[in-house]
């Protein structure tokens, strides 16, 4: 793909390790918050069961990782999923996918500035009985998000590791409370039996689990930060999802033990965005429920953060593709972060964030619920894509990769993909709390953000062919360590193999808001992808 000039600034090659990177895509699925916030009313929906769903969640999504993973040992342009898909699909579809995600990531991301401001106001009202209003914070948090991601990537990474302790610990806290004092009732291993699994709400619970999982597959976007990025990305990628599927399941396991298999299910329909609080102040102490309090807010930023960083990579990426204003694709010269793709997010973001609050409309049940859904779909459509391209690729590409790799893990990441998608699809109403006109269109924005993506495949391609027939190009060499003079090596300009649409070939080449304890009982809507 194309790469910046050779006397321009380049992102810092080197920079992030395993550790790094994992701590990105971790504090991206915002472990505090999906616990506290969602959990509950999966447990609501799926009985004790509940933890089974997310283990098997995180089950399919390393099924998916293994072709993926795979993948990123040949393809090390800066694209990313739309890089993938177009080693295996084909342009046109390639840049349908780049513009799904860019859409994708930013709902993602944008809607959850609702959530800042919910969950800190809550916070505020709960500790010291303070009215605070969410837009001001809202609009302060995409200040600190920005100057984040402004700022170094390991800055960022350093930032991201803190947050990331603090909101785990203090699950981490619960649990062992609860297991030193050996729950309401004893320890029971009854949330895995068969008979608590297989029930009519485990698709409820799988269809939030796989949302909880959100995130997880940037790894691959920080290849060009990254030390050693053919063994760095596949470790991250493994352990974000062995991390998150088993520590959720873990999690969500302990909360039942803390009141009983039959209390749980009470408790959670009382109080669904106070269970956690309840539990931690019971097992540990107040005190510890004011940390978590506390914690929930910075969970959020650091989400918030993680997504931010993402989505400038793929607008750079974009931008020096020639897709998007050449202008993005600026790197700081000190920094060495995408500076102006991260501001032109953070205006977007702020846009949209005083258009919901100029309409009066709600920060969590329209603001977060409405823009993060379909941001949610979308990556999980990009991942049903990828996971069809793996296969594809090899079969076209002399290779020494292994079929479980390229056939088979891929073949059955799809169809689990798939089925978790009709999931999703089919218990959207629990994820909005929206009306079917609502939940229509908030559906319908995915494969219509694809379908103008395709159009936008053909414009190029007729208007600006150069542009097109460079679409997703490799670098011809992977990046050395950074340097003060080491900006990246200019494009590849090999010929495209045919692809299935008779295009260019491709080249061969050699990754809720929680009411406070004291919040009325009213429960919440659940809060759809962390």
């Amino acid at each position: 793909m194309p790469e910046p000039p050779a006397d321009g600034p380049a992102l810092r090659r080197a920079a992030l390790g395993t550790a790094d990177i994992s701590f990105f895509v971790v504090s991206a699925a915002a472990p505090l918050t999906v616990m506290a916030g969602v959990a509950p009313v999966a447990i609501l929906l799926g009985g004790i069961g509940a933890p089974a769903g997310y283990l098997l969640a995180g089950l399919t999504l390393a099924v998916f990782a293994v072709g993926f993973t795979t993948m990123s040992r040949h393809v090390r342009s800066g694209g990313a999923f739309y890089a993938y898909i177009t080693r295996g699909l084909g342009k046109r579809v390639g840049i349908g996918a780049a513009l799904l995600a860019l859409v994708g990531y930013n709902g993602m991301e944008i809607g959850v500035y609702g959530l800042l401001g919910t969950t800190t106001a809550d916070t505020a009202h709960a500790l010291g009985g303070l009215d605070v209003p969410w837009l001001p914070v809202s609009l302060a948090g995409l200040v600190l998000v920005w100057y984040g991601g402004f700022r170094s990537i390991d800055f960022g990474a350093k930032v991201l590791g803190v947050l990331l302790v603090a909101e785990t610990g203090i699950l981490a806290l619960l649990a062992g409370g609860v297991l030193l004092r050996g729950g309401a009732h004893g320890l029971s291993a009854g949330s895995f039996a068969p008979g608590a699994v297989l029930v009519p709400g485990t698709a409820a619970v799988l269809a939030f689990a796989f949302a909880a999982f959100t995130g997880f597959e940037s790894t691959v976007i920080y290849r060009r930060e990254a030390r050693d990025p053919d063994r760095t990305i596949p470790r991250a990628t493994y352990i974000a999802v062995a991390f998150l599927g088993l520590f959720y399941a873990f999690i969500v396991w302990t909360v039942i033990q803390a009141f009983g298999a039959e209390e749980v299910l009470a408790a959670a329909a009382e109080d669904p965005g106070g269970l956690f609080f309840a539990a931690i102040t019971t097992y540990v102490g107040p005190w510890a429920a004011d940390l978590m309090h506390l914690f929930i807010v910075t969970s959020v930023i650091a989400s918030l953060l993680a997504f931010h960083n993402a989505i400038n990579r793929y607008a750079l990426a974009l931008a020096e593709e020639g897709v998007l204003p050449a202008a993005l694709g600026r790197v700081h010269p000190r920094h060495r972060s995408p500076y102006l793709a991260g501001l032109a997010q953070s205006a977007l973001g702020a846009v949209i964030v005083l258009a919901f609050a100029l309409a009066g409309a709600d920060p969590y049940q329209q603001l977060l619920l409405w823009v993060n859904t379909p941001g949610m779909i979308g990556l999980m459509a990009l991942m049903l894509l990828a996971a069809i391209a793996v296969p594809v690729y090899f079969r076209r590409t002399a290779h020494t990769e292994g079929p479980w790799r390229t056939v088979v893990a891929p073949v059955a990441a799809a169809a689990l993909l798939a089925v978790a998608i009709c999931l999703v699809v089919s218990k959207v109403g629990l994820f909005t709390m929206a009306s079917t006109t609502v939940n229509t269109v908030l559906v319908a924005l995915v494969p219509a953000v694809f379908l103008a993506g395709l159009g936008l495949a053909q414009r190029l391609k007729t208007r600006r062919p150069d542009t097109y027939a460079r679409f997703a190009a490799e670098p011809d060499t992977e990046a050395e360590p950074d340097t003060e003079a080491g900006p990246d090596t200019g494009p590849d300009t090999e010929a495209f193999a045919e692809d299935a649409q008779g295009e260019e070939p491709c080249p061969l080449p050699t990754p809720s808001s929680p009411e406070p304890a004291s919040a009325p009982s009213t429960p919440p809507a659940p809060r759809p992808a962390r």
